[in-house]
C-alpha cells in the first residue's frame, strides 16, 4: 500500500516537472501530501523568476506553508523528482517535513550536467541529526525519462 501511494504522488511529481520543462525549466517537481490529500504541487522557476533558490522543493514548502498558514510541516510528506539539494533538505528540516521521497539521486542528476553537491540526504540525517525518514528511488527509470527528455531540448539550461 505504501509503495503505491509512493507511486501515485511521485507521479504528481513528475507531471509538475513536466509542466516546468514544456516552459523552459528544469527537470525538478514536487509535491507535498498529508496522508491522501496533496497539499500543494510545484516546479522548479529558477529561470522564469531568475532566483536560483527557486527549486520545485522551496517552492512546494513555500506554497504549502502559506496555504496551511502554518510553518510546522510535521507528518507532511514531500515528494520529488529528484534528491533534495542540501538547501532544499535544510528547507525541509526546518520545516520539520516528516519523509522525503525522491525519484533519481543526487548523482543521477550531475549525470545530466547539474552541479549538485554530492552530499546525499542520508548523510545529511547522519550527520545532522535530523529526523527525516528518506526513501529514494520511486520511479526511478519515470524520472530519468523525464531528466532525458529535458536534455533533449535545445534551449536547455543548467545551474
Amino acid at each position: 500500500m505504501v509503495k503505491a501511494m509512493d507511486e501515485k504522488f511521485m507521479s504528481l511529481a513528475i507531471e509538475e516537472a513536466s509542466r516546468g520543462v514544456k516552459n523552459g525549466q528544469t527537470p525538478f517537481g514536487a509535491c507535498i501530501v498529508r496522508g491522501e490529500e496533496v497539499i500543494v504541487s510545484a516546479h522548479n522557476v529558477v529561470w522564469q523568476d531568475v532566483d536560483i533558490t527557486a527549486h520545485a522543493e522551496i517552492n512546494a514548502i513555500r506554497g504549502a506553508c502559506k496555504k496551511l498558514g502554518i510553518v510546522d510541516l510535521s507528518g507532511y510528506v514531500i515528494y520529488s523528482t529528484c534528491e533534495p539539494c542540501p538547501m532544499c533538505f535544510s528547507a525541509c528540516h526546518w520545516a520539520k517535513i516528516s519523509k522525503i521521497v525522491y525519484g533519481v539521486c543526487i548523482e543521477d542528476a550531475q549525470k545530466f550536467g547539474f552541479s549538485e553537491l554530492t552530499i546525499s540526504n542520508d548523510k545529511m540525517v547522519s550527520i545532522g541529526g535530523s529526523l527525516i525518514e528518506i526513501t529514494g528511488g520511486i520511479l526511478k527509470e519515470e524520472n530519468l525519462e523525464l531528466f532525458g527528455l529535458w536534455s533533449e531540448r535545445k534551449d536547455k539550461k543548467v545551474y
